[in-house]
């Protein structure tokens, strides 16, 4: 196709006497038909792709209109006008402009209306501008008076229309910059352009066949058909997603031409028809800014939404990502410090009081936290109850200070449908830039410190070089637990509590153990902390009580009742069913409410001591006995014997233990259970190691004793031979 048309072109040059049956018959006739051919094929390999028959259809007419032509002036001077090869010339505009438009279909269809409303822009620009251009042809043309000049002005017009649409593409992202697209606006631009020329050149008497011109349409069918071939091999799937640099400058190049031609218009005469182009172009462009100006807004809006947390309303991950850095390289050096807060036990409040519980108080713990901030300070909620906060100008104690802070606002009360909870808080610090100088470093820094503070119970932990990250292993022991609840690895074992005075076994604490598969057997304090961060501890607390129930219930077919006692962890504050489950698991064994002892600490007392009263009373009511563990280590112990319905007061090892060297502490233990009988409690004494300190707490009159001295912890069996033991 190409070759026949550099032939064809080669010829007109070097031939430019007029009509040559060599160059415009044996040379153009085939150059006319080549396009046509191609686009055929094109279609072909498309199958259904009507877009390209039609267009194949048009260059076909074209070409038969072009043989027609040439083959007529062969044996003529002259033709007619109109004659048939018009029908053809004129047959080409409605079947391209038909192909366009199936072309065009599926990718309106994905367009937004911004860019129909270019294209509209881009179109009417254009053609008001055309029509100024081409208004002396129309002029020339007259009116519809005959066939004659109807045919003269349809083909101004229908050039005209090509042009504009032409535009219009041009204002499209996807077929302005895809691979072929300009060819095929090339095409349809070189082949009206060749029209516009032939028309004013008509007109003034100066056209003669033969010359370089007749070479102009042939030119743009061959780049039209340039296009089908691609289309066809799917080189371009016009997607109408990629913004081509040049593509926005259309509507504003179409713009200003509309307004060019009414500023033209108060000045010499202009067709109507171009005013009103012109005209409909701003109107146009008006609704096309003001689109715009939503989506700008809208757009700043998304880019608000996207950075900020939808339920506390802070700064969320993508803005500490994105502002923090920046800040931190404005500081250029000067002292920050990175904080990471976590809350303690947040989700077993969030799975058992609800998510709308869990929300707002995540929103009350946002308000207090930027309380206690300055302006200038940027805090940012991460995720769950994960916060993160960069300090300016702050070093270690500046942190370590708003740590404190941060804790005591958290630790007032939070009530929250009619339960007053504290919210315990683990910080840990980072400082920059001597621990890290961009934020991955800090970030992943302060999380190691910030496991720490949990593991230590310190609340607050400053980064330091002998820490080492947790992550990975905690993460796989976390899965590993949730496994063991499921695949039976937990145990219990159990130490007896003896009559300090005589021995006799009164009952037993089941303590509970986890039979690891790597590891080994693994004491409480290796999981416990880990059952608290992965909300495990109320699955923890009912399989333990299952076990030790499930051990009484054995014991009692044996013939040997025997009071066990099991922890509930400070999680189980917020568990107000946990009476009644308690006295159904009870129930269902068939055991006596006095079969079970729970005890618990301190902490559990310290989140809400209304409600830790209410669900302790709830037990009591359901003749399940309570008793407080390790007394002595906290700092309202007396207030919680006044106020709380508790059985038995267990007095911490730190006491007993030194009791036999230090008189101060011996006073303490003796005082204390005189204190406890006057109260009508039980008294039971941890960590017994000798036959000295048994014998002292005897004297005393202390109930009830064990520790090591008198057996460790064992498995049900070994307790079993122990009982036997000492019956003989």
């Amino acid at each position: 196709m190409w070759v026949l048309l550099g032939l064809y072109l080669a010829g007109l040059l070097l031939d430019s006497d007029g009509f040559s049956p060599l160059v415009n018959v044996w040379i153009g006739v085939p150059a006319a038909w080549a396009p046509a051919a191609v686009a055929w094929l094109a279609a072909y390999r498309a199958r259904d792709h009507w877009a390209l028959a039609l267009v194949a259809m048009a260059l076909s007419a074209f070409a038969a209109g072009s043989t027609y032509y040439v083959a007529a002036l062969a044996g003529a001077s002259s033709l007619p006008f109109p004659s048939p090869a018009d029908t053809g010339y004129l047959l080409f505009y409605p079947l391209a402009l038909g192909g366009l438009f199936v072309y065009l279909l599926p990718v309106r269809q994905r367009l937004a209306r911004s860019v129909l409303l270019d294209a509209v822009v881009g179109s009417l620009g254009a053609a008001s501008v055309l029509v100024v251009l081409l208004s002396p042809l129309l002029s020339a043309a007259g009116g519809f008076s005959s066939l004659a000049t109807a045919v003269a002005v349809a083909y101004p017009l229908l050039d005209l229309i090509v042009l504009a649409v032409t535009a219009g593409m041009a204002a499209v992202p996807g077929l302005a910059t895809a691979r072929t697209g300009p060819t095929l606006m090339l095409g349809l631009t070189v082949f009206a352009a060749a029209d516009v020329v032939y028309a004013s050149m008509l007109a003034t008497d100066a056209y003669v066949l033969g010359t370089p011109l007749d070479a102009g349409w042939t030119a743009g069918l061959c780049l039209i058909a340039t296009w089908a071939d691609g289309f066809a091999r799917q080189e371009e799937k016009a997607q109408g997603t990629s913004e081509g640099s040049w593509t926005p400058a259309v509507p504003m190049v179409a713009t200003a031409a509309g307004l060019g031609v009414l500023i033209v218009g108060t000045g010499i005469p202009v067709p109507e028809l171009a005013v009103g182009l012109a005209a409909a172009t701003l109107v146009s462009a008006g609704i096309r800014t003001q689109l715009a100006f939503r989506q700008l807004v809208t757009l700043a809006e998304v880019r608000r939404q996207s950075r900020t947390d939808e339920l506390t309303a802070l700064p969320n991950r993508r803005a500490l990502y994105t502002d923090a850095p920046a800040v931190l390289e404005a500081r250029q050096g000067a002292p920050c410090a990175f904080l990471l807060l976590d809350a303690d036990r947040f989700k077993e409040i969030n799975d058992s009081l609800g998510h709308d519980v869990g929300d707002r108080l995540l929103i009350q713990v946002s308000e207090r936290l930027r309380r206690c901030l300055g302006p200038d300070d940027l805090i940012a909620r991460l995720g769950g109850d994960e916060f993160a906060i960069l300090l300016l100008d702050a070093g270690e104690h500046e942190a370590l200070q708003l740590a404190d802070r941060l804790r005591a606002a958290l630790s007032e009360p939070l009530t929250l449908r009619g339960i007053a909870l504290q919210v315990g808080v683990s910080v840990g610090i980072a400082l920059f830039p001597e621990q890290g100088e961009d934020l991955k470093t800090l970030l992943r820094k302060a999380d190691t410190a910030m496991y720490r503070a949990k593991a230590s119970r310190s609340g607050r932990h400053v980064y330091a070089s002998e820490d080492h990250s947790p992550g990975e292993e905690r993460l796989r022991m976390l899965q590993e637990l949730r496994a063991a609840l499921i695949e039976d690895q937990l145990v219990l074992h159990y130490q007896p509590k003896v009559d300090a005075l005589t021995g006799e076994a009164k009952g037993v604490e089941a303590l509970v153990r986890w039979n690891h598969p790597r590891h080994g057997l693994l004491a409480p304090a290796s999981f416990l902390l880990l059952a608290e961060e992965g909300g495990l501890m109320n699955a923890l607390n009912d399989r333990v009580l299952t076990l030790a129930l499930d051990q009484a219930a054995v014991w009692h077919s044996q013939g040997r009742p025997m009071t066990v006692a099991a922890n509930l962890s400070a999680s189980s504050l917020i568990d107000a069913e946990l009476p009644d489950r308690i006295a159904a698991m009870i129930k269902e064994r068939g055991l006596a409410e006095s079969a079970l002892m729970v005890e618990i600490t301190e902490d559990f007392m310290m989140p809400d001591r209304v409600r830790a009263r209410d669900i302790l009373s709830g037990l009591q009511s359901r003749g399940i006995r309570v008793a407080i563990d390790d007394f002595g280590t906290g700092y309202s112990s007396l207030a919680y014997l006044r106020d709380l319905p508790i059985n038995e007061l267990k007095l911490d090892r730190s006491f007993v233990v030194s009791m036999t060297q230090d008189p101060r502490a011996a006073a303490l233990v003796a005082s204390t259970i005189n204190l406890a009988h006057s109260l009508g409690l039980t008294v039971v004494a941890e960590g017994v190691e000798d036959g000295g300190a048994l014998e002292q707490l005897g004297s005393y009159g202390c109930d009830q004793a064990q520790g090591f001295h008198i057996l460790r912890p064992v498995p049900a069996a070994e307790l079993d031979d122990w009982f036997t033991v000492s019956a003989l």
